[in-house]
């Protein structure tokens, strides 16, 4: 039988030599990835008596969503978690390094063929290095902890063909708000997607894991791009494991194909108060903005930031606009200042904040307030996300948001920046 990628990762998962889309199986994660839901999951294990974890060897915690800590109450939580990781014998505690997707790829937790299950939606992430991805809830995940496995559903599989182009100014930002905005937020509901063709293969990997992350807007369990040579160099450089390539077995079956050609594409804005409320730029109209948010993880990387960098240099952020950046890792914040990115980005009138979550899940550093409306390079814009329920929140690449904060309305960033991206 000849296997998606979604099959191949479940049946190794599932100690079995094949698995089927619509068959349930008991897996085996790699990988438990655990945010502040580390609180609520070691209260659960506590409550039932349970002291060890089946493997906490394969368990990684981290603060990110709340870092610095935006209040006492939150403050005692990261002191609980502290105290749980030490209790439970954790030694991958990742700390204050940065957004949990982000760092989880920086140190070698992320391996091609590999099932990783996160208590965070956008856990999809992985897909961008051929691995499984998906996000559980907290009660979920604590039994997952308890007793290292999870029942599941192998997905059926829908393959979106990237082609066209090379296009100056897209990114994969505005590739996959283009797919949200066509197929709509429900179109992989409950399905794994497999991103590939010639835009796929030339894109970088940091245009992968913006597409692979906001999967799951449009519904998906899993969300593949092959893991190629770039991808394996990358994974090798941080990880002492075994790396190879992974994808599909030719002639794997699907449920749907879909292509996508790039070739005429314009920088994309999803609307409020939906991911899939999606228009071209020239189509925006004059929306002025009062923050430009450059960060999460989805679009906080170093290429992100290069590419904000390079719009605003030389440049100033409009008076009446607020520009906040968020880098998705210490990692990303040392080399952007390596490359001078920074500076060019402060120079230009922008704030840097410290790498974590930031203003994307509402929590704190980036609030907006009633009637504000805010360019994100953020996943979601839902009503009160980021702050007042008045507010609104439009989504963009990082080159649409630099663009923006420039003129202090949404922009094209074709004014500024005419480089070929993908």
């Amino acid at each position: 039988m000849n296997m998606t990628m979604a099959e191949k990762v479940m049946a190794r998962a599932s100690g079995q030599a094949q698995a089927k889309a619509g068959q349930y199986v008991t897996a085996k994660p790699d990988r438990m990835m655990v945010h502040e839901a580390f609180a609520a999951c070691a209260w659960i294990l506590k409550s039932m008596g349970i002291k060890e974890l089946y493997d906490p060897n394969r368990v990684v915690v981290m603060l990110d969503h709340y870092f610095p800590a935006p209040s006492v109450s939150m403050a005692d939580v990261h002191i609980m978690i502290r105290q749980a990781v030490e209790e439970f014998g954790i030694k991958h505690f990742l700390g204050y390094s940065g957004i949990c997707h982000q760092v989880m790829c920086e140190s070698g937790h992320v391996i091609p063929g590999r099932l990783i299950l996160g208590t965070d939606s956008h856990t999809t992430s992985y897909g961008a290095f051929g691995a499984a991805g998906t996000g559980i809830g907290q009660t979920e995940m604590s039994y997952v902890l308890a007793t290292g496995e999870i029942w599941m559903m192998v997905p059926y599989t829908i393959r979106f063909h990237l082609t066209g182009g090379p296009v100056p100014g897209i990114m994969g930002k505005d590739i996959i708000l283009q797919i949200a905005g066509d197929y709509g937020t429900e179109a992989a509901q409950y399905r794994s997607i497999e991103f590939y063709g010639p835009v796929a293969d030339r894109m970088c990997l940091s245009d992968r894991q913006t597409m692979s992350n906001m999967g799951v807007e449009i519904g998906a369990k899993f969300s593949f791009f092959e893991a190629d040579e770039k991808a394996v160099a990358y994974v090798r450089k941080r990880t002492d494991e075994p790396v190879d390539a992974f994808g599909p077995d030719e002639g794997a079956a699907y449920e749907a194909t879909h292509i996508v050609d790039i070739t005429d594409m314009e920088p994309q804005v999803a609307f409020p108060h939906n991911p899939g409320n999606v228009k071209p730029i020239s189509s925006t109209g004059n929306v002025p903005v009062a923050q430009a948010y450059l960060g999460s993880c989805t679009n906080g990387r170093l290429e992100d930031i290069a590419v904000a960098a390079h719009i605003l240099k030389g440049r100033k952020v409009h008076p009446k606009t607020r520009m906040l950046i968020a880098p998705a890792s210490k990692e990303v914040i040392l080399e952007a200042t390596k490359c001078g990115y920074t500076r060019d980005l402060m120079e230009a009138g922008a704030h840097i904040l410290p790498a974590g979550c930031g203003a994307c899940p509402g929590g704190h550093m980036g609030l907006l307030g009633g009637g504000e409306a805010c360019i994100s390079s953020t996943n979601r814009n839902f009503r009160g996300r980021m702050g007042s329920e008045n507010a609104h929140v439009y989504l963009g690449s990082p080159a649409t948001v630099a663009a923006s904060a420039i003129t202090g309305r949404l922009t094209d960033p074709r004014e500024f920046w005419n480089e070929t991206t993908v």
